[in-house]
């Protein structure tokens, strides 16, 4: 989103992100975006003077990390097991207020004259900094700098600073320091992804206090029971002050007044502790806040500035991504890693909400989110915290095992939206259904077990997750005859598909979820019997039961039709989605189309069997993943933010560079441009999360498995370079990129393996390894290597004068690149008849028959001039060669043409699911080379083979011209024109292309 001007919302700076000017419309935005928080307490960026502008245009709100009320949910007509109670993380009391009188005169920005502003979010020293310079209606001037932090030391600490310095006049300043306990949340606007149900204040004041400069504050939720501590301290410098309290009515304020003269400067440094808890121990919760507090004014502001740079500078160390050649992505990057490290819990007892500590979307809930996207970016840049998101899931297991019992079923099952561990979905399609959210967790326990060495985690609380699920999914599925095991009446991760049988990505991660469950108890038995038969007396785990889960994850049933898998049984039966006649102003599509229109319709919210293609990789062929992107991104709205960073690392692995930016473009500064326009409900932490997998695992290629970590560098064109650190196995690693080579640096721990491009290598200290070389030519045959054109056509010509159906040169011309069955179904068109499909399969097998007995007279004086010496060529080279045609008979030509030694692989043609334009048969071609697809460049003289081509993720040169071969990247009269030399200068090249043919 930009301004009317055209211009970004806010400046590229690499390290900051500042405003200069007061914008009333956007000041929701800017509030979200110039929060503080440290995972435990967040603040919404708040003026602290108060904010006198429009209604509806400020949400004052600070936030603590788990601390909600409840209330119940009232349904029109309930159903058994329905979630009973909603949970909203509260506005807790206001401490950010500090208020600045000249003489009778307020200091704020909507009355006087406001001559200077500007605002800083710093992200190396993790502050928002605000200056003013403010003339009142009776002339008196002055500058105000507001400074602010959340401590990263102390989670419980937030700080802030007031400087005010008189420039024209000598009177009376009065600082007003207040926690105000009267306070209340956000009203839903009718969008269920914000706001909450409560219209008024929840909190009760239970007792107030104060002492010299303290003041302090309990309350208490109504349902919940749940106690909170608001106490503050002030350090008041630059001259002696009068000091006064006001406490009445649930708030407490304490006045600070000096006389100043032109040139003086004053400090007034707040200290603010936030202590909740859910037991009635309002003393000890008084006594923490003192201490701490006592603690704060001995160290000082300026003390924990500086461990606040400190603890972001190690942070920064493994977070930071360096791009260079876009200082708008650049800033954007920073923006979002800082965003996550800020609002993520650290305690095992918290979480990750949707919106971080920022606002009160999706009322402060935790989703999957967490999981597949916030817990891989701490993997493998702070694994301490990815461990506490995954303690977080074994704190709340009883409620999970409570949850399947009440659905009569063992096991347990993790709510889809909580804080306390209850599921709090009141819409069970979109919600409770969506039981993906076991298997998701299973997966990150799976991936941080690959990456820390923690073996107590891994045959300990992490296995004991994997057991539970695990039986939650064999009771919850079944096994039907000629299908195998299924999962029926789910909600995958497309919520615009609800309650379905077969959701493809929930069978896949169950199927891994079962197998990795059976390995890690064999091999806790084979290494820790002892302890393995502990667990297994303790959980009742038996053999039985073991062998039950094998059998389910290798009878699990994935729909597929002719080489394309449903995202569910029922998907690809649906008619599709008008996208046509949908104006823009209609999305997304949840909050202007009712439920039953979507669900029975092919559109898709967001990323559902596209993320099960990079979260699973290895259980999909390449082929399978092109052909399923392709055809499910058509159908995606996008509408949910965590679907273009999913896109993007299915795109970057697939080739298709161009489609892979652009999606990654959409996630990188979607808060700073806020292109969704509801950045004032809160930042969106899992799509900002996902801005940093785009790169890592997206255009880096970055695989891990148990001994080694894999990487495929390829960077989009607009970029010089891109350079960032991943933690891996009590290891450092530096990983910078350009566009020709990737550099490995080991920078703590032992040596690594590697894989690169397919290639294994050891990383002792530092390795510089080539990105797209030229590995593999891939070759069509009729019009590249030879010219049998004339053969088919005779032997088509024979067929269909013997069963009198007309057929000329012209006709021809439509079946080039086609397969035999479907140029049989082509000629037959023009018939007065139909066949039965045994009748096809005979008249395209006598077709065949006369194609083969024309093969005889072909000689080796009819390969196409050019091929032989560019074939040897390739050779010497040490580039790998290999046969890409529609044609069964492939083997035979190659033979009757004397080149069947230059050739490294012939590709079966008859077994691929499709033939071209699909790109399975140059997939498998370059894998029978053992050449990475990205390494591989086709070579085609029909534009069906050009797309297929390109689908496979490889430049394509064409034998033709640019009439004939658009979509060619590159034109040759013949292959009497190609050398390795030029193949490897156009090896690089990435226009943009048409995928879909």
């Amino acid at each position: 989103m930009k301004h009317s001007s055209g211009g970004p919302i806010y400046a590229y700076e690499p390290w900051t992100v500042t405003e200069h000017t007061l914008d009333t419309e956007q000041n929701l935005r800017d509030e979200t975006i110039f929060a503080v928080a440290n995972g435990h307490i967040g603040m919404r960026g708040n003026f602290e003077e108060g904010y006198y502008g429009p209604l509806g245009t400020s949400l004052r709100g600070t936030y603590i990390n788990g601390f909600y009320e409840s209330a119940p949910i009232v349904y029109g007509e309930e159903t058994y097991g329905s979630a009973r109670d909603r949970e909203t993380m509260l506005n807790v009391a206001d401490a950010q207020i500090i208020r600045i009188w000249l003489e009778d005169e307020p200091v704020h920005m909507f009355q006087g004259t406001l001559f200077g502003y500007w605002r800083q979010l710093d992200m190396r020293k993790g502050t928002v900094t605000r200056s003013i310079q403010w003339r009142s209606l009776e002339g008196r001037e002055v500058e105000i700098i507001f400074e602010r932090m959340a401590s990263l030391d102390d989670p419980h600490l937030l700080l802030l600073r007031c400087t005010v310095k008189p420039m024209n006049f000598e009177g009376k300043i009065r600082f007003e320091s207040e926690i105000d306990g009267n306070v209340v949340n956000q009203s839903s606007s009718g969008d269920p992804r914000s706001g909450s149900s409560f219209s008024g204040p929840v909190l009760t004041t239970l007792e107030m206090r104060e002492n010299q400069t303290y003041a302090g504050i309990m309350q208490r939720t109504r349902v919940t029971g749940f106690h909170v501590a608001c106490a503050a301290e002030h350090k008041f410098s630059g001259g002696e002050y009068e000091l006064e309290t006001d406490a009445s009515s649930g708030r407490v304020e304490k006045r600070f007044t000096v006389s100043a003269q032109p040139g003086d400067e004053f400090v007034l440094e707040k200290y603010v502790t936030y202590h909740a808890s859910e037991e009635p121990n309002t003393g000890d919760l008084w006594r923490e806040g003192i201490r701490q507090l006592d603690e704060a004014m001995e160290r000082g502001y300026d003390n924990y500035a500086a461990i606040q740079e400190g603890i972001l500078d190690e942070f920064w160390l493994s977070a930071d991504i360096v791009v260079e050649g876009d200082d708008a992505l650049q800033q954007g990057l920073r923006f979002s890693a800082y965003h996550v490290f800020q609002s993520v819990g650290r305690d095992g007892r918290t979480n990750m909400a949707a919106k971080g500590l920022t606002g009160e979307g999706y009322e402060g809930h935790y989703f999957w989110d967490t999981e597949m996207y916030v817990f891989p970016f701490f993997l493998h840049t702070e694994p301490e915290i990815a461990r506490k998101l995954l303690d977080y899931r074994y704190y709340i297991l009883p409620e999970a095992r409570k949850r399947a019992e009440e659905l009569n079923f063992k096991g347990a099952l993790f709510p889809w939206r909580t804080i306390s561990g209850e599921e709090t979905s009141a819409y069970f399609p979109a919600g409770t259904a969506q039981l993906h959210i076991n298997a998701d967790i299973a997966h990150a326990i799976k991936l941080y077990n690959e990456a820390v060495d923690d073996p107590d985690y891994k045959y300990g609380n992490g296995l004991e997750i994997l057991i539970e699920t695990s039986r939650f999914f064999a009771g919850y599925g079944s096994f039907i005859p000629g299908r195998g095991f299924c999962i029926n009446g789910v909600t995958g991760p497309d919520e615009y598909t609800a309650l379905v049988n077969n959701n493809a990505y929930t069978n896949v991660m169950v199927q891994d979820q079962f197998e990795y469950t059976v390995q890690l108890l064999e091999e806790m038995k084979e290494m820790h019997e002892g302890r393995c038969e502990e667990l297994c007396d303790r959980l009742q785990v038996t053999d039985a039961e073991m062998g039950s889960w094998r059998k389910m994850a290798a009878e699990m049933f994935i729909y597929r039709d002719q080489g394309m898998i449903g995202q569910d049984d029922s998907f690809l039966h649906k008619a599709p989605w008008d996208f046509a006649n949908t104006p823009k102003e209609k999305y997304p599509l949840l909050l202007h189309y009712h439920p039953m229109d979507i669900y029975r319709h092919q559109v898709l919210k967001q990323a559902d069997l596209v993320l099960a293609f990079h979260v699973q990789p290895e259980r999909f062929t390449l082929a399978e993943k092109a052909r399923g992107y392709l055809y499910y991104e058509g159908l995606t709205t996008h509408d949910s933010s965590l679907s273009a960073c999913v896109h993007s690392m299915v795109a970057s692995e697939l080739g298709y560079m161009d489609q892979a930016y652009e999606f990654f473009m959409e996630t990188s500064r979607l808060d700073l441009d806020d292109t969704h326009g509801n950045v004032k409900d809160g930042i969106h932490a899992a799509a900002m999360a996902g801005s940093r997998l785009a790169i890592v695992n997206g255009f880096a290629g970055m695989k891990q498995d148990l001994d080694k970590l894999s990487f495929r560098p390829l960077l989009p064109g607009q970029w010089e370079r891109c350079s960032f650190s991943v933690k891996w196995k009590g290891r450092r690693l530096y990983v910078n990129a350009t566009q020709e080579s990737t550099t490995y640096r080991l920078l703590e721990g032992d040596p690594i393996k590697l894989e690169h491009f397919g290639v294994d290598v050891n990383l002792e200290e530092e390795l510089t390894l080539p990105n797209r070389v030229l590995g593999a030519v891939l070759f069509d045959l009729d019009g590249v290597i030879t010219d049998t054109a004339e053969l088919h056509y005779q032997a088509w010509k024979d067929l269909a004068d013997e069963l009198g159906i007309p057929f000329d040169r012209e006709h021809n011309e439509k079946l080039k690149g086609v397969d035999r069955m479907t140029s049989l179904k082509l000629i037959l068109q023009n018939g007065d008849r139909t066949y039965s499909p045994e009748e096809m399969e005979k008249l395209a097998h006598s077709k065949n028959e006369r194609y083969k007995e024309l093969l005889t007279t072909l000689t080796p004086e009819a390969l196409l001039p050019g091929v032989r010496k560019l074939l040897k060529a390739l050779r010497r080279d040490g580039i790998r060669t290999a046969l890409a045609s529609a044609s069964r008979n492939a083997p035979t030509v190659l033979d009757r043409l004397g080149v069947t030694d230059l050739f490294d692989y012939v590709a079966d043609a008859g077994a691929v699911a499709l033939q071209k334009p699909d790109a399975e048969i140059f997939l498998n071609a370059a894998a029978g080379v053992g050449v990475h697809p990205l390494r591989c460049i086709g070579i085609e003289d029909a534009e069906a083979g050009v797309i297929s081509i390109h689908r496979a993720g490889m430049p394509a040169v064409g034998i033709g011209t640019t009439e004939t071969l658009p979509d060619a990247d590159h034109h040759v009269d013949s292959p009497a024109d190609l050398t390795p030399a030029l193949l490897r200068e156009w090896m690089n090249e990435f226009p943009k292309r048409d995928l879909r043919g």
